[in-house]
């Protein structure tokens, strides 16, 4: 196990009566507010009306910023980057998914610098200071409301990309279940497919000791197995929504690869999805998984990825440990399958003629042409990947 520091400093309100709380923690760092939001869920669910009225008895002074999309754009952060110049405004509130507070994030730092915001994803602007932020989750998917990592489309340039920086890690969070009620069965089943790729990015390494974090992982990826179905099933199934609503935190905030070496080998290939025809994101990532773990299946890598089909499918161990591996992968697309994923990318509407321009991009859009992860892989392996998943 390499050495590591672990230190999440987001203040978590988990609950149905949490939202009692916002007021109190927003003041701590300010009182004139942008609200940053997605389209209508919020105001569908009640949830904008409540935050409205508290601002407007506790004298907090807000501005907004509506209209975050999936695969949130550049120019919706510069929109609110002018905002809060204009209006010195001293905190951020997000309110939504992963979206949402991937958007606040990069309006947090570009506030207060003199660039252009995609200067600080393309790392042409450093991050030394933020606004502050706070989140109201409405969607389990990302982990965003407690880590320091952004994820942001640019259309003029097709690229998804990601940065990130301690500066932006959200003061707190008010995590309700009840908020996700509303979410469909199909961003239900995505957002699983979301968690489950977080945890399974950092799960797959080799060699590095770290026998509680993998153990970890397991049960956050049982919990998304157990729960993921029922919730699609029920949507108002408190137990379920809570439990993939706690997943979701704990799949990225640090504590599953910590003293690991990971490279988010999936995520990467699937930005470029993204980027191309705007696919949900939790869909690219199910898609994608299960082909690249078989490409990445050797006498090296099948002790671990078998050890997944044991512990996390119940699976029973025989001889071959190769067999074992190849049945956890199988275990994992019937999975996603049975939550109403696709499990190839012509069902998403991609081209042949698509795969070679994304496997190219995947690696021109990274500061190294490799991926130093469970597996060694360059464009070609990329592209191959991408050719097993078409």
């Amino acid at each position: 196990m390499k050495d590591f520091t672990f230190d999440i400093s987001t203040k978590i309100l988990f609950g149905k009566d949490q939202l009692k709380n916002l007021a109190g923690e927003i003041k701590k760092y300010g009182s004139k507010v942008l609200l940053i939001y997605g389209q209508k869920s919020i105001k569908k669910i009640g949830l904008y009306d409540q935050i409205i009225k508290i601002f407007s008895e506790n004298s907090i002074e807000s501005f907004e910023l509506q209209g975050i999309v999936p695969n949130p754009r550049i120019d919706k952060v510069r929109m609110g980057v002018k905002i809060a110049k204009e209006n010195k405004i001293d905190f951020i509130l997000a309110v939504g998914g992963g979206s949402v507070i991937d958007t606040a994030k990069l309006v947090a730092a570009g506030a207060l610098i003199e660039n252009d915001p995609w200067d600080i994803v393309i790392g042409k602007a450093k991050v030394e200071n933020a606004l502050p932020i706070g989140s109201i989750l409405t969607l389990a998917a990302t982990g965003s409301e407690m880590d320091t990592s952004s994820v942001i489309t640019n259309e003029e340039t097709s690229q998804k990309l990601g940065w990130g920086s301690e500066f932006v890690r959200p003061k707190f969070a008010i995590m309700n279940p009840e908020y996700t009620y509303t979410v469909n069965s199909y961003h239900t089943a995505a957002g699983t497919a979301d968690i489950m790729s977080h945890t399974m990015e950092n799960y797959f390494s080799l060699n590095d000791g770290c026998y509680l974090q993998d153990r970890f992982s397991e049960g956050i990826l049982k919990t998304c197995i157990k729960y993921g179905p029922i919730a699609i099933k029920d949507p108002e199934n408190y137990e379920a929504r809570a439990n993939l609503m706690w997943a979701n935190s704990w799949a990225i905030n640090g504590l599953l690869d910590a003293g690991k070496s990971t490279a988010w080998s999936v995520h990467a290939m699937e930005h470029e999805l993204s980027a191309l025809r705007d696919i949900t994101h939790g869909v690219g990532l199910a898609i994608l998984t299960p082909y690249w773990l078989e490409y990445c299946l050797d006498d090296e890598t099948s002790e671990k990825i078998a050890e997944f089909g044991y512990n996390v499918f119940n699976l029973e161990k025989s001889e071959s440990t190769n067999e074992d591996a190849k049945k956890a992968i199988e275990a994992l697309r019937e999975f996603f399958s049975s939550i109403g994923i696709p499990t190839k990318l012509r069902d998403e509407s991609f081209s042949e003629e698509d795969l070679p321009t994304m496997a190219k991009n995947c690696m021109n859009n990274r500061k190294t042409p490799e991926i130093n992860g469970f597996k060694h892989l360059v464009e070609e392996d990329v592209l191959n990947i991408y050719k097993k998943a078409f």
